[in-house]
């Protein structure tokens, strides 16, 4: 055994690893007003402990080498915890399998360091193959609710098939993000589930589902959209009837399919969403973010909803396992106002804007909604040069 070996891997990569952890991360000038990335992704494969990736028994383990490897950090839900933020991360491991972890900043923006050991979910009595994509809601109810697809093999297809899913949406409680109560996963009649949110609030004493039903594991087919419904309880969860309240569009950049994407955040003037929208291009499938508002009084009434794309995948961000894509299902609202969006780039990283309430809410409120055909947005863009003749002489 080469003890000299072992240990000087183990003290360089352990510093390395501290030096990404530690990184104080840099606000970026925004030229459009509304948001600010940040220079650094939160979370990346290289912040999972060493203690999850090494095996620290040099008899054992005598080069030092990684046992256990990870793919990526991506699209994590997000809450404020006694004083912290918190997001519960999607890692994916070398083997393809995702896990939720829950990783700790003192800021929201940097020094982020996972809890000692990942989520442990309990199953349902229909084993998953796979879980990911967690939104957490505060429910006014007293607990916090994770609601996050769960995918198993195509019972129906046949046994040469071994890459047909189907996708539902698996339902967890829990008071303190330490222990989990499996609850039975969703039951609705369109199809099957994925993106699917709590409302943190009851609706007529019911608890509300914002949903997304699509044909297939991939393909939305006939499902319209980003979709509305009511259940009477969380113990055995049951959506009758989905209204559509943002249907995908034609020429849009959610022509093909959409989804929600955290639970809103209540203000004065309607409730704040934030969604993905995709698209086919020639590079493939696109992914970016847009917001809409709905109505206090009726969640499932969209009353704002500003033209095209909030946030689309810049640089780096373009690049990843699944590149072209920003994704993001978790945001924490401070009480200051003060908002922090953490979105995943390319299905690989995780990344932080901020912005605030009263900026988020201007944007939906008065910037131009989408008239559908390129003489329509031609015409806004000259009804902005015809209001601002007057500042600029």
């Amino acid at each position: 055994m080469n003890k000299e070996l072992f240990e000087s891997r183990k003290t360089l990569i352990r510093r390395e690893h501290e030096a990404l952890i530690s990184r104080k991360n840099e606000e970026i000038f925004s030229t459009n007003g509304i948001f600010c990335r940040h220079k650094y992704p939160v979370l990346s494969r290289e912040h999972f402990p060493m203690e999850w990736r090494y095996d620290f028994n040099p008899e054992s383990n005598p080069l030092f080498m990684e046992r256990i490897g990870f793919n990526a950090a991506m699209n994590s839900g997000a809450i404020k915890w006694k004083g912290k933020y918190l997001l519960a991360v999607r890692g994916e491991g070398n083997d393809r399998k995702s896990f939720f972890a829950i990783a700790e900043s003192p800021n929201g923006v940097d020094n982020f360091r996972f809890w000692e050991r990942p989520l442990t979910m309990p199953e349902t009595d229909d084993p998953d193959t796979n879980v990911y994509d967690i939104r957490l809601t505060e429910h006014e109810d007293g607990y916090i609710y994770g609601v996050f697809c769960t995918e198993r093999k195509d019972p129906k297809a046949p046994a040469s098939d071994t890459s047909s899913a189907v996708a539902a949406a698996g339902i967890a409680r829990t008071r303190d993000l330490v222990e989990w109560e499996r609850l039975p996963d969703l039951i609705t009649y369109g199809g099957q589930q994925r993106n699917v949110v709590l409302h943190p609030e009851f609706v007529d004493g019911k608890y509300a589902f914002y949903t997304r039903p699509q044909d297939g594991f991939i393909d939305t087919g006939s499902g319209g959209g980003i979709a509305f419904g009511l259940s009477d309880s969380m113990v055995n969860a049951e959506v009758k009837e989905e209204k559509v309240l943002d249907a995908k569009t034609y020429h849009t950049i959610y022509e093909l399919k959409n989804g929600q994407g955290p639970a809103p955040i209540k203000t004065e003037h309607g409730w704040l969403n934030l969604a993905h929208g995709v698209r086919n291009c020639a590079a493939g499938l696109r992914y970016t973010l847009y917001l809409f508002m709905t109505a206090l009084d009726d969640p499932s009434r969209v009353i704002h909803k500003p033209a095209g794309l909030f946030m689309g995948p810049l640089g780096e961000e373009r690049v990843g396992d699944v590149s072209n894509v920003l994704f993001t299902n978790g945001w924490i609202a401070d009480d200051d106002g003060k908002v922090f969006i953490y979105y995943a780039s390319s299905d690989t990283r995780m990344h932080v804007a901020t912005s605030s309430l009263a900026q988020l809410v201007d944007y939906c409120m008065n910037n131009p909604e989408d008239g559908l055909r390129s003489a329509a947005s031609v015409k806004a863009i000259n009804e902005l040069v015809d209001r601002n003749q007057a500042f600029l002489k």
